[in-house]
């Protein structure tokens, strides 16, 4: 038996209204404004390096290092900054991945921090990194921070690291209460 009733398409079963063409050209920029572009360099100095040679495979070392530097950026807000970085590597021969966190200390007191990942590569005794980071917040008035970019380095000595990055970010506005 046989009800009459007839499947819907997908366009009968979604509906799609119309936006006016005015509306669509302006969809992307609130986010443009609000996610400015950030970048800047650091040279760095390890404070503290420990290395565990595993004896699983030839060359493989398990890393944690402690570096501290100052951060230089057209950006006001990140320039002078006194930037932290602790990260681990698990390398064969010299390569292999890095991740860790970072902290930067702004001029009165407030402070960013996030994550890093990343590759370490060392080829002809150059020993280069690169990855990405992420902010994972902040306080006072990096409180609700967030953004995400890349970064790129390299050795400059066993204790030494130049590195430069770049992203966007974003820091929330305060909402007042009613």
């Amino acid at each position: 038996m046989e009800l009459g009733l007839k499947r819907a398409t997908r366009e009968e079963r979604v509906y799609n209204p119309p936006v006016p063409e005015a509306k669509q050209e302006n969809l992307a920029s609130p986010k443009e404004a609000t996610m400015p572009n950030l970048s800047g360099s650091f040279s760095g100095r390890a404070t503290s390096q420990s290395t565990i040679a595993l004896d699983d495979i030839s060359n493989h070392d398990l890393n944690l290092i402690e570096v501290r530097g100052v951060q230089k950026s057209p950006d006001e807000k990140w320039n002078n900054s006194r930037i932290t970085y602790w990260g681990t590597a698990d390398l064969i021969a010299g390569n292999g991945p890095q991740r860790g966190y970072f902290v930067n200390e702004h001029s009165g007191g407030d402070r960013d921090f996030g994550t890093f990942e990343g590759t370490i590569a060392t080829s002809g005794g150059q020993v280069t990194i690169q990855g990405n980071w992420k902010f994972t917040g902040g306080t006072g008035k990096f409180k609700g921070l967030t953004g995400s970019g890349s970064h790129k380095g390299r050795l400059t000595s066993p204790v030494e690291v130049e590195n430069v990055w770049d992203g966007t970010y974003q820091i929330a506005t305060k909402t007042q209460a009613a």
